[in-house]
């Protein structure tokens, strides 16, 4: 089944970055797959969609919608599914990384004091 391109989704009134999206005016399928997509087509399809997230001016805006949701399906921001898990997996190890570096200075203090 398709689902409508990020842009036309229901944002409501507190999310208007959508209303200036490129996607707004592109065919749904090329942002979602259809269902038992050949690879070959996928991956063409997928290059089209991102051509026309490489010109949007809320970039950003819809990739960061993404990342936050987290978005399961189709191109949004400029990234596919696989691509925006890839992020995420990335912020979550750089977060920890954070997390354990300001653990460390913590602990060091209180065995010298």
């Amino acid at each position: 089944m398709l689902e409508r391109p990020p842009a036309a989704q229901s944002q409501g009134d507190d999310n208007p970055w959508h209303t200036g999206a490129a996607c707004r005016r592109d065919e749904v399928g090329l942002f979602f797959a259809p269902s038992k997509e050949p690879t070959a087509a996928r991956l063409s399809r997928e290059e089209q969609a991102k051509q026309v997230c490489a010109r949007c001016p809320v970039l950003l805006e819809c990739r960061e919608h993404a990342l936050a949701q987290p978005e399961p399906y189709g191109v949004w921001g400029g990234l596919t599914a696989a691509e925006r898990r890839v992020v995420l997996a990335r912020r979550r190890r750089r977060e920890a990384d954070l997390h354990e570096a300001a653990r460390i200075p913590a602990a060091r203090s209180r065995i010298a004091g």
